[in-house]
């Protein structure tokens, strides 16, 4: 049986997996330490652009930008206020990052590769998101010299990672969507955000990567440009997106590492029983032909969740497990 990793990767490169792959989105992050900033053990404190992290009241328990004392107000200023930081990093530091990394992994797990955590998220972590998002609106030039300002930055990051870290795939997040809506139009986002976009994963493809995509929320309606720019799967698909629809149009193209059943929306008093009916169901809709993984998760971490929709969870996972080996 194939490992995890060769499993997975079947699936990055648009082919059908021997087996469902269960898939983490944290094999994705491995950077250089030096692009978290000066974070603290639970993630709080200071990115390296100044932009501080705490800990809100919410559905996770991460730390986020906070919203309010914004270190830019007006997008005009930003030369000012924004400077990619000199990180110090010369060849032997990049040989000795990439050791000790490629010396913990785990050789039966993929190993992906990012440098930036998002360009939108960049942005709102500056501004806010109100005035971000006015920006993109009001001053669209202005934002577009920022991140492209950003994304010099970090395209050159992440070629020294294709240069030395010995990457499986590229990666990279920006969440640009709710659970119900995307936050920019598709206009919007072919305009501002999809030449940088298409800049970063420019470096993995012409390495002969794959690449995947982080993006919680509505996101189908960007996929189309998405798979142009050479990405091949995307994480983690929502409820909210018509999955269905998504895999009869791209197939493996686009393979989709979903967020499973939502069991927030399970009513209560719902059994074990009607739990493994529901994703024996969804299992035999989204895993024939590959194209599907499932997201690796874990709920006791969604500080929202309640002990019953934790259970349910539960027996989900478990109901996949048993039926992962069924359809290839």
């Amino acid at each position: 049986m194939l490992s995890v990793r060769d499993n997975f990767l079947r699936l990055a490169n648009r082919e059908v997996p021997e087996y469902v792959p269960e898939y983490s989105m944290m094999w994705g992050f491995n950077m250089p330490p030096q692009l978290f900033g000066q974070m603290n053990p639970d993630g709080t404190g200071v990115t390296i652009f100044g932009v501080e992290r705490v800990k809100p009241s919410g559905v996770l328990d991460v730390p986020m930008p906070k919203t309010h004392d914004f270190i830019l107000n007006d997008i005009t200023k930003w030369r000012d206020v924004i400077k990619v930081p000199d990180l110090g990093l010369d060849e032997s530091a990049w040989q000795a990052m990439a050791k000790e990394a490629n010396d913990h992994r785990n050789p039966d797990l993929p190993f992906g590769g990012s440098t930036s955590m998002g360009f939108f998220q960049d942005l709102v972590g500056f501004m806010g998101f109100t005035d971000g998002l006015m920006a993109c609106f009001e001053e669209p030039d202005e934002v577009k010299e920022l991140l492209n300002y950003l994304c010099d930055f970090y395209t050159g990051m992440a070629k020294k990672m294709v240069e030395y870290y010995n990457l499986d795939y590229g990666y990279f997040g920006d969440d640009i969507a709710h659970e119900r809506n995307p936050f920019l139009s598709l206009e919007m986002f072919k305009d501002i955000f999809a030449p940088v976009w298409r800049r970063y994963y420019s470096v993995f493809v012409e390495a002969g990567l794959p690449c995947g995509h982080h993006n919680c929320g509505h996101f189908e309606l960007y996929l189309d440009e998405l798979m142009d720019m050479g990405v091949s799967f995307w994480d983690p698909v929502q409820r909210s997106n018509d999955e269905a629809a998504i895999k009869a149009k791209f197939g493996t193209n686009m393979a989709m590492c979903s967020g499973g059943m939502d069991v927030r929306m399970m009513p209560d008093g719902t059994t074990e029983e009607e739990v493994r009916v529901l994703m024996k169901e969804y299992m035999d809709l989204m895993a024939p032909g590959g194209g599907f993984a499932l997201f690796e998760w874990d709920p006791v971490g969604m500080v929202s969740f309640t002990e019953a929709e934790i259970e349910r969870a539960g027996w989900a996972f478990d109901e996949f497990k048993k039926l992962r080996f069924d359809y290839y």
